[in-house]
């Protein structure tokens, strides 16, 4: 592969593109913190009891299940608004629900209309992911690989800027308009979302002005296949299937079935007494109603993305998978723990918040920045080799900081490490994520692959507080470093194979190649 030069790749920086995903990226982060940590805030301040505000963080399981809804951005076009085209249309449907969710919050009071509150919450955090869909799918259609990373982190920059804006900048919006701890004032709240609603102006703007990228031709013949109702249906079968199979083994775990194996209980009993059976006889045959031949006809738009990927790498897909499982696993499984780490080592909440927020922030940036300069620089396998080793060799020095008590120094090196290799290393995945993807289904392959890169990391996280408390810091941070080897080996595998080309599907139609 022919590396170029510094100036092809400062030139990645300085293209309309890198503009418009640094103002798409402030528009995502808006929503995102504004149904979360800062509505939390709001909901406490307010008096709300805290089981209610648990039960109201349910509200991101938009964000965990985007991939669901993703085909019928790939595959539907809106009507009036098509005329936009595929992308901009679907970019300025969901800003504009976002901008009219927040708007509403703004109108209500938590103490008097909670409920309405929390549904126009729900409308903001599906058009959110909405948008989220649509800016990665037009991020990938817009530019080949290696510039990927340029684009991946200038649209950092813009998330992790308004991002901030909408957590401690909401906060002082709100104190600045009259709500404190002691004193709530619904309307010092109410002003503050219609304030971030006038901030999606932006956004707005810009998908207005920014140029549709060009529909390749198989993406349109692709998206003649399938019918609006027939779309609606596959989601909504999809749903049904993601219920009812983990439904069918807890209640068949919950019912007596066991005693009738054993032969203390009759079959006639069971099923006339035991509601947990009935429920598991139920949730069985809609299982199997959705995986007949007639569900999977239906679910043919969700896994027609599925089964594309899967015939052009082959076998080479499940290592592929596994990759991008394990990539994120060291920072993100030490990231579960950094806050408590701090305080427990005795720094202060001003010097965690300076210190990890705000300068980290900056490195996040730098790193981010960096990244996309080396991968146009040198390619993408290299960069992403070079995050991974990174992303684990840093959080040695969160073991090196348990022996060294609340040492401001070192915590500001640690940080700023830290936080620069987990720039470099997203900036490099995420362009390794859209190598990947075929602009067939831009949107809903990239969508089910960022999923997958989350979902090991978070289910081990769930455990980090028991490995703590079990082992200790410092056998925590060894083993969080020790998880990034797996990925490595796996790069080093792929670095062999390259150039990983792609095995055509079987119909014969060619794969647009990015890198």
């Amino acid at each position: 592969m022919s590396h170029k030069s510094w100036r092809d790749a400062l030139a990645a920086y300085a293209s309309p593109a890198t503009l418009a995903l640094l103002l798409l990226g402030f528009a995502a982060g808006l929503p995102y913190m504004l149904v979360f940590s800062t509505l939390s805030v709001w909901l406490r301040e307010a008096g709300i009891a805290r089981e209610t505000i648990g039960y109201a963080s349910l509200i991101g399981l938009a964000y965990a299940f985007k991939w669901m809804w993703a085909p019928l951005l790939d595959q539907w076009r809106l009507p009036l608004l098509g005329r936009l085209g595929r992308r901009r249309s679907w970019l300025l449907l969901s800003q504009v629900l976002v901008a009219l969710g927040l708007a509403g919050m703004a109108l209500c009071d938590p103490q008097n209309s909670l409920p309405w509150l929390i549904a126009l919450a729900v409308l903001v955090a599906f058009a959110s992911a909405t948008q989220d869909i649509a800016v990665d799918a037009y991020r990938l259609e817009i530019a080949e690989g290696t510039r990927q990373a340029a684009l991946a982190a200038s649209y950092m920059a813009g998330y992790r800027v308004s991002a901030l804006l909408a957590t401690a900048g909401a906060l002082y919006f709100a104190d600045w308009f009259g709500s404190t701890s002691g004193l709530y004032k619904a309307s010092a709240w109410g002003s503050t979302y219609l304030v971030f609603a006038l901030l999606m102006l932006p956004g707005l703007t810009t998908t207005l002005l920014m140029r549709e990228p060009a529909v390749p031709q198989q993406t349109q013949q692709e998206a003649a296949r399938f019918s609006f109702n027939h779309q609606m249906l596959s989601i909504l079968v999809l749903i049904v299937l993601m219920v009812s199979v983990p439904a069918t083994f807890t209640q068949l775990y919950s019912s007596d079935i066991l005693l009738v194996l054993q032969g203390r209980m009759g079959v006639v009993e069971l099923i006339g007494e035991d509601r947990a059976f009935l429920r598991f006889l139920l949730y069985l045959i809609l299982t199997t109603l959705c995986l007949s031949a007639m569900g999977r006809r239906s679910l043919a738009p969700v896994l027609t993305p599925i089964s594309d990927f899967i015939q052009r790498y082959r076998w080479q897909a499940l290592l592929l998978l596994g990759l991008i499982a394990t990539y994120r696993l060291s920072d993100t499984v030490l990231g579960v723990m950094a806050n408590v780490f701090y305080i427990d080592q005795g720094f202060s909440k001003e010097q965690i918040a300076s210190v990890s927020k705000l300068f980290g922030l900056i490195m996040t940036l730098l790193g981010a920045g960096f990244g996309g300069l080396l991968i146009v620089r040198f390619g993408i396998l290299p960069i992403l080799f070079i995050g991974g080793v990174a992303s684990a060799a840093t959080n040695l020095l969160f073991l090196m900081l348990t022996s060294m008590g609340a040492n401001l120094e070192m915590l500001v090196v640690t940080i700023s490490c830290d936080n620069f290799s987990s720039g470099l290393a997203t900036s490099a995945f995420v362009a390794y994520l859209s190598s990947l993807t075929s602009l067939k289904f831009s949107a809903t392959q990239y969508a089910l692959l960022s999923s997958i890169m989350l979902l090991l990391p978070r289910l081990i996280g769930g455990y980090s507080g028991v490995l703590v408390e079990k082992h200790g810091y410092g056998e925590f941070f060894l083993f969080t470093a020790l998880l990034g080897v797996p990925t490595l080996l796996l790069i080093l595998w792929q670095s062999r194979q390259q150039p990983l080309a792609p095995e055509s599907s079987e119909d014969g139609d060619a794969v647009t190649e990015r890198t």
